[in-house]
């Protein structure tokens, strides 16, 4: 019997799980305000997927500020996952393009440490087994630039700092991006507002008030995204009008909206050359992550349309649920196809 395996995807705000069979769920959790509760939150995600024979995992979590090394990260994460097995065997995706060991993993945590976004390209490779792929992944947080050949990771910057010099990773998301990150010695330099409140103003994301992961940890209303933007202009939500803050929000999206833009165009002339060593000529663009909708927004000016030949969504393939857990269930599929 082909055995059922459970991916998770350890990041600093996120815990996704997703199984080889096409389960999945998302839950939040602050890891670098509570590490020491991990196992506990791992144990009760685990738990919603009983019938599963091996674990598979990867990881960005590592990075928070909790730990004081990328070593002390990937070992926590590691030892917390063994913790709640139930000595089911477990294995963790390495940038080398393999599974090992969580010996090796602790061994050799570089290796294991933000990969993530290896193990989605390497699953989505498959869909694109021929031809040159540019694999745009937008979550909550950062968003990762993927050169892809004949269904293979094309790139030699394999850690975060190589990748943020690259601009194969942008530190820019769909929810977490302070507001001030984009609007400079105009605004307060502060927390008072992120992204998710710019897309709230303007009817991209839809309201919920059962979500507090705000920056001020109230709803994520119009209401109260109308009043963390005032904060950002030194106002309240009596003091700064709604016309103001619509026109913040649109002055904040334009601008990740340019910041994206530019981090592509530093990618495409690889993508370019790529398509002469490549099996077949065609370009491909695959979005996929919680900012499916924003990458959407990026792509559709006219100067990257005439890139590429096709272009389609992991949640057009995959639907909503497992699209935004994509990095876990890449795992749990790939480990599906590479049995121990």
């Amino acid at each position: 019997m082909t055995p059922t395996i459970l991916g998770l995807d350890i990041g600093g705000a996120n815990l996704k799980a997703a199984t080889s069979t096409g389960q999945a769920e998302t839950v939040p959790f602050a890891l670098w305000k509570q590490p020491e509760k991990l196992p506990e939150a791992l144990e009760e995600l685990v738990a919603r997927f009983p019938n599963v024979d091996e674990l598979s995992v990867t990881m960005t979590g590592e990075l928070c500020d909790c730990f004081l090394t990328k070593r002390e990260g990937v070992n926590h994460i590691v030892t917390s996952v063994m913790n709640v097995s139930l000595c089911r065997p477990i294995r963790v995706w390495s940038t080398d393009g393999a599974f090992v060991t969580t010996n090796d993993a602790k061994e050799f945590p570089l290796k294991v440490a933000a990969a993530n976004w290896h193990a989605l390209a390497t699953f989505v490779g498959g869909y694109v087994p021929r031809g040159v792929t540019l694999l745009l992944d937008m979550g909550s947080t950062t968003t990762d630039i993927i050169p892809i050949m004949d269904g293979v990771p094309w790139t030699d910057h394999r850690t975060d700092m190589a990748r943020l010099k690259m601009g194969e990773l942008v530190y820019t998301g769909v929810r977490r991006t302070p507001a001030t990150t984009f609007l400079g010695t105009t605004a307060a330099a502060e927390f008072f507002a992120t992204v998710l409140d710019a897309y709230l103003m303007l009817n991209m994301v839809r309201e919920n008030a059962e979500d507090c992961d705000t920056a001020d940890g109230r709803p994520a209303t119009q209401p109260y995204a109308h009043a963390r933007l005032s904060r950002m202009v030194g106002g309240d939500r009596e003091a700064t009008s709604q016309d103001e803050t619509m026109n913040l929000a649109r002055f904040i999206v334009n601008q990740q909206q340019k910041l994206l833009e530019t981090k592509i165009e530093t990618v495409l002339p690889r993508i370019r050359e790529m398509r002469w060593s490549s099996l077949n000529p065609q370009r491909t663009a695959i979005l996929s992550g919680t900012g499916e909708f924003f990458l959407r927004k990026v792509l559709s000016n006219t100067k990257f349309e005439r890139e590429f030949d096709e272009m389609f969504t992991l949640g057009e393939r995959l639907g909503p649920t497992l699209s935004a857990a994509a990095p876990a269930y890449a795992v749990a599929r790939l480990a599906a196809e590479r049995p121990l």
